[in-house]
């Protein structure tokens, strides 16, 4: 039976919903907002593009409960069906290893390719062309084929730079700290997105990394495609959402009911993050290694601070 906060504030339904650069474990992640906008929708899938744990800055004595609300909710769309990808990005490129991963509704990927009605949709995060940013040709001739090749030269650079002190690349850093080159970076890395979906005749390219929440046309000598970013959920507050073939960007601050609703276990007492790790394997193990006729692996490490069984 509803209650009446649910009557009151039903979900939407979503046919595809995309989030990006959550950055859980950082002090600049609005958890407790993000939590209220999964609680506000329905999808039919959910897209994480990318930085949805930031384990470069990951610090286990920084992962409030709002940030494991988050996981909460997303393990709870997957134990009900809902498709969940998990597109890897840079700051959490240590899941990158483990790509091509199913559990249940679940699944890992580098980037992934959704045949929607209005067309075919190309998701990745971007960071690759932190490094391959001069070089746009090259990168669109070898199209979505090459994506996985610049990942790993991609990872091969960072690894450099961390084993001789000097920082990771990160383009999204770079915009912030240069307001003067803002534009141009961002112009230059939707232009790079566009001619590798071009070149591989998608509808739409899908992105991340860069914190700025787009939709627009771009057309090339090549052709013409549907460029659309995600945001963050650090400074904008953003997503995609695709419904009856139209592509539109979900503002948390213009959404008055999400930020208003209240919902049945917001007014139960808060569980510890030991408590909320705990309800995670009961709730959502058994659906998948029960059903295998397997145990659920031992966690590693301690409850709540080793999250998805020791991938971080």
């Amino acid at each position: 039976m509803n209650t009446e906060s649910e009557k009151k504030f039903p979900k939407r339904k979503v046919e595809v919903a995309v989030i990006s650069d959550v950055h859980l474990g950082t002090y600049g992640c609005h958890a407790a907002e993000l939590v209220k906008y999964l609680k506000s929708i329905k999808p039919e899938t959910l897209v994480l593009n990318g930085d949805i744990i930031d384990i470069w800055q990951f610090s286990k004595s920084y992962f409030p409960k709002e940030h494991m609300q988050v996981i909460k909710q997303i393990t709870g769309m997957i134990a009900k069906g809902v498709k969940i990808y998990y597109v890897t990005g840079n700051h959490d490129e240590m899941m990158r290893k483990f790509e091509g991963f199913e559990l249940g509704s679940f699944k890992i990927v580098n980037k992934i390719v959704l045949n929607l009605e209005a067309g075919r949709a190309w998701i990745f995060h971007g960071d690759v062309f932190d490094v391959t940013m001069k070089h746009t040709k090259w990168i669109a001739k070898l199209g979505g084929q090459g994506y996985d090749l610049l990942i790993v030269f991609n990872r091969f650079i960072n690894r450099i730079l961390e084993k001789t002190g000097r920082e990771k690349i990160s383009l999204s850093k770079k915009i912030k700290d240069s307001v003067k080159g803002a534009v141009k970076h961002a112009n230059n890395f939707e232009l790079t997105a566009a001619e590798i979906g071009i070149s591989n005749e998608y509808n739409y390219v899908v992105c991340g990394h860069i914190h700025k929440p787009e939709i627009r046309e771009i057309k090339t000598d090549k052709g013409n495609i549907t460029y659309l970013n995600s945001g963050d959920w650090v400074e904008n507050l953003t997503a995609l959402e695709y419904n009856n073939g139209e592509w539109n960007i979900y503002h948390y601050n213009d959404d008055k009911l999400a930020q208003n609703s209240k919902h049945e276990d917001e007014h139960k007492e808060e569980l510890s993050t030991t408590e909320l790790y705990a309800n995670l394997l009961q709730e959502f193990l058994p659906l998948n290694y029960h059903a295998n006729k397997k145990s659920p692996p031992e966690p590693i490490g301690k409850p709540g601070k080793k999250l998805f069984f020791g991938l971080f």
